[in-house]
């Protein structure tokens, strides 16, 4: 009898548990649902389609996640993310097949797949077999029913699981212009800015920079596909991309400013770029010592947005940097 009390207390026990936490599901996104803007509540809540072109995501390409507008619950990965020319965000797969629920939608005389996150049972799209192979599958989103995520802010916003589908490496090694122009094309970089690091003023600009003064780098900040392409192979690129033996200067640019340096985010990086090191250094191309600097990665300016992407702006215009064999 005693055993089978204590079996019976412990459903009860348990049963209470859940239905708290049910309750308290229920409450937070019944407060979350009224933080929503007139369009976000009409497509979530009311299976509504905002206009194509004219939204948020449409267009974004920046690296990162996108979660459900009410419950903050992850669906989709920009790694995902293609321009299916539609208007409206498209995918060729959810961050994870238990996030979403596909339903039949018999709707304004069509027959067509729903799709609506499973845990606050939001409104999300429809999936439709017109997509990229080898699946051929498009999920086409509503951005009002999404929230995007920076890849870099994953961590401090509770994503940090989702972080690591993104790799992160900030470098210098003269003028960022000729250096983005080449790491941007290298497969599997999902983003590049340029911009100043590594110095003592805050909220540094070109003209202050430029004088050599304030400590920073040019440097350029790169997001990267951790399936595609490792941290190492990066360096590998960089060490053929400018000449790590002259001290604060890249042939004509002189001054610190211009220096070589890796700025690390973790240990394990520290690691790769000096065993990266030894390794150039041993190969015999460099006559000369390397200089390059091995330093903790500090905040990050970017820079003006004239100097983003400036060879891609400006074909032809100046630059010291070329691949070297």
């Amino acid at each position: 009898m005693k055993k089978k009390s204590y079996i019976i207390s412990l459903i009860v026990f348990v049963t209470l548990i859940i239905g708290g936490a049910k309750m308290v599901d229920e409450k937070q996104k019944k407060d979350a649902k009224k933080n929503l803007t007139p369009l976000q509540h009409e497509v979530t809540q009311n299976c509504g389609t905002e206009p194509p072109f004219k939204n948020e995501y449409w267009d974004n390409h920046e690296p990162g996640i996108y979660v459900d507008v009410v419950s903050g619950e992850a669906l989709f990965s920009s790694l995902d993310k293609f321009d299916s020319g539609t208007g409206w965000p498209s995918f060729t797969k959810p961050i994870d097949d238990n996030k979403v629920e596909e339903k039949q939608d018999e709707s304004h005389s069509m027959t067509r797949v729903e799709v609506r996150s499973k845990k606050a049972d939001s409104h999300l799209g429809h999936l439709f077999m017109d997509g990229p192979t080898p699946t051929g599958e498009r999920y086409c989103i509503n951005s009002a029913s999404l929230k995007f995520i920076p890849a870099k802010k994953l961590k401090d916003q509770g994503y940090e699981k989702y972080s690591k589908q993104f790799g992160f490496a900030t470098l210098a090694g003269g003028c960022f212009w000729g250096m983005e122009d080449i790491i941007r094309k290298i497969p599997g970089v999902l983003k590049t800015r340029v911009g100043y690091t590594g110095g003592s003023v805050k909220d540094p600009t070109y003209e202050i920079v430029k004088t050599g003064t304030t400590g920073h780098a040019e440097a350029i900040d790169i997001v990267f596909d951790p399936s595609k392409i490792t941290y190492e192979m990066i360096l590998d690129y960089f060490f053929r991309m400018h000449d790590p033996t002259t001290l604060n200067r890249q042939e004509g640019d002189v001054g610190s400013q211009y220096r070589s340096a890796i700025f690390y985010n973790n240990e394990e990086q520290k690691k790769i770029a000096e065993k990266v090191i030894k390794k150039v250094e041993a190969s015999g191309k460099w006559k000369q010592k390397i200089v390059t600097q091995v330093i903790p990665a500090s905040e990050f300016y970017d820079a003006e947005e004239y100097h983003q992407d400036y060879l891609k702006k400006n074909p032809g215009g100046y630059t010291c940097h070329y691949l070297r064999n």
